[in-house]
């Protein structure tokens, strides 16, 4: 289980743009899969099952916290305006907002397929939908992140300059995806 620990860690800052909450959301996770260890059928991949309970964790906080709004000024104005030009390098915290804008579901999927290393198949089976429909919420996540680079749509960076949390996080995302663990 502990092999596991570095790409949920991923996952979770993937999902909640966060890294306190994903911290928090890892440590349930690994506390439920602790408690349930007697239903994991061995044989079968320890990742794609404790991914799922990170999954389904994380979606029971949306809801729960769905009618609690936090409204960051800052944030909604970075999010609603868009640069001037894209002479500068991307980063990777700009990547990091970017994929913070994407409807949860495809952001999701593109982040198992793309940065966790998962076939359509086994990302359809932790997200419970059709092969088809990872395949879609993938290429339409991937369309969007292209529209927002050509277009110069990125979401701004904050005057205080480039956010530490986010440029590790999606450093993070990089090295595991490439078979690197996160320590």
């Amino acid at each position: 289980m502990t092999a596991v620990i570095p790409h949920l860690r991923a996952f979770a800052r993937g999902l909640c743009g966060r890294p306190d909450l994903a911290d928090d959301l890892v440590q349930e996770t690994l506390l439920k899969a602790w408690a349930a260890q007697d239903r994991f059928e061995p044989g079968t991949s320890m990742r794609a099952w404790t991914f799922v309970i990170l999954r389904n964790a994380y979606l029971t906080d949306m809801r729960r916290n769905r009618f609690r709004g936090e409204y960051d000024e800052g944030v909604a104005e970075r999010t609603l305006t868009a640069p001037a030009g894209q002479e500068g390098p991307l980063h990777l915290a700009d990547m990091h907002r970017a994929l913070l804008t994407l409807p949860h579901e495809r952001r999701e999927a593109l982040l198992l397929v793309g940065a966790g290393g998962f076939s359509y198949e086994e990302a359809a089976e932790i997200c419970g939908c059709a092969v088809g429909t990872i395949k879609s919420r993938v290429g339409r996540a991937r369309a969007a992140l292209s529209r927002m680079i050509e277009n110069g749509e990125m979401p701004r960076r904050g005057k205080g300059g480039e956010d530490a949390a986010h440029r590790a996080i999606m450093k993070d995302l990089d090295h595991v995806a490439h078979g690197g663990t996160l320590d």
